[in-house]
């Protein structure tokens, strides 16, 4: 009995691996090939890999952003291949880092201005919409001179920058003050007053060329609450190099076009009674002119010793202190006595010419009278060292 159930055993087992072994050769094209499980991959399949993970700063519906805020777009588990963001049609820049794995943007954003960022890494592409907050000041750029539409300029023009707003952090903004000009030159700006820069060269501007001044102070915080809202821009005109020499002692002006001596006039200065009466020495800038100018004496009235009010023609001005170079018919002074009360006047039809011809920022150099021109008195920018100049600027002192 119990030798035939040994050998029953081993035979029951054999039929059992047949029929096994039977049934997983019929079953090999079935739903159940791989072990009887529907969603087992076949055999040496790999699985599909993970998306890349995309995250946008600052996060979709955010909104107030102050605009110094940066863009940010970071991806993990695959690289970035693009990043595009929308803000009514203008282009904010970026850069990415080595891998591309990060993004951040390099142009400043506008207050009150709405962005769309669209970023994608592989299969996956994320947007994040936001909105930049209002200023509660806005800063804008609403004067720069000398700059009339279609006017030349001449080789000592300053550029003349006024802001609507008081400026608190002048090295922000003035990092963003640009001059691009076709015969580059040295120069500086100085702030004359919290909204007022003006900038200078060290020497005068290579003449005929373009120079482009570009104010990029959108997104740019000038101040507590204070913000940029406006770019500005504006090409200048340099003209011919005119230079006009004024020895008051000889009482005669030559003028000089690049370089060539154009015109000889016999001149009367001021009679240098009392320091009022006495033209200024120095570098002056020619800055305006009108045909004809209503002149009245300073600090008096009618009836007092001195006192005149009268109009005069072809008047180009030199200072803020009431120096032109003007007509008048005074030819038995000019060329041998200086009888004015401080301006340089000249024959009728020599000052006509003078007047027609000149271009504000023209220099006009005086010498011969113990008093000197003011750096601040009208444009007298060039009576001040170009070394002592850049010490106006708010980044003399900043390596940033």
């Amino acid at each position: 009995m119990n030798v035939a159930t040994a050998w029953r055993t081993p035979a029951v087992s054999l039929a059992l691996l047949a029929a096994a072994a039977l049934t997983t050769s019929c079953s090999s094209t079935g739903d159940n090939a791989a072990g009887g499980r529907p969603d087992a991959p076949e055999a040496g399949a790999s699985a599909t890999p993970e998306a890349p993970v995309v995250k946008i700063s600052p996060a979709e519906g955010s909104a107030t952003v102050s605009p110094d805020k940066k863009i940010v777009v970071a991806a993990a588990g695959g690289a970035l291949e693009d990043v595009t963001v929308e803000a009514g049609g203008d282009e904010i820049q970026g850069r990415y880092n080595a891998d591309k794995t990060r993004w951040i943007s390099r142009t400043p954003l506008k207050p009150s201005t709405d962005y769309t960022v669209t970023a994608k890494a592989g299969a996956t592409t994320s947007t994040s919409t936001f909105t930049t907050a209002k200023p509660e000041r806005a800063l804008q750029v609403i004067d720069v001179t000398p700059n009339a539409k279609g006017e030349t300029l001449g080789v000592g023009a300053p550029i003349i920058v006024t802001f609507n707003q008081p400026v608190a952090d002048k090295a922000a903004i003035e990092r963003t003050l640009k001059i691009d000009a076709e015969k580059p030159v040295d120069g500086a700006w100085r702030w004359v007053n919290d909204s007022k820069v003006i900038y200078r060269t060290a020497k005068y501007w290579p003449a005929h060329q373009k120079v482009t001044f570009n104010a990029g102070i959108t997104g740019i915080k000038a101040g507590k609450g204070l913000w940029g809202t406006k770019d500005y821009t504006a090409t200048l005109k340099i003209g011919a190099k005119q230079i006009s020499k004024v020895d008051t002692r000889t009482h005669m002006m030559y003028v000089y076009k690049d370089g060539k001596r154009v015109q000889t006039m016999r001149i009367s200065a001021g009679m240098a009674t009392t320091r009022e009466y006495t033209t200024t020495s120095g570098v002056h800038l020619t800055m305006e002119r009108g045909n004809p100018v209503r002149m009245i004496s300073p600090g008096r009235k009618k009836g007092d010793e001195g006192y005149y009010d009268v109009m005069i023609n072809h008047a180009v001005r030199i200072s803020n202190s009431g120096e032109y170079v003007h007509a008048k018919d005074n030819v038995w002074a000019q060329g041998r006595q200086n009888v004015s009360h401080g301006c340089v006047n000249a024959r009728p039809d020599q000052a006509r010419w003078f007047y027609d011809t000149m271009q504000r920022g023209d220099v006009v150099e005086i010498t011969g009278t113990d008093r000197q021109l003011e750096w601040d008195n009208g444009w007298g920018y060039w009576q001040m060292p170009f070394t002592q100049w850049k010490k106006g600027s708010a980044l003399h002192n900043d390596n940033a």
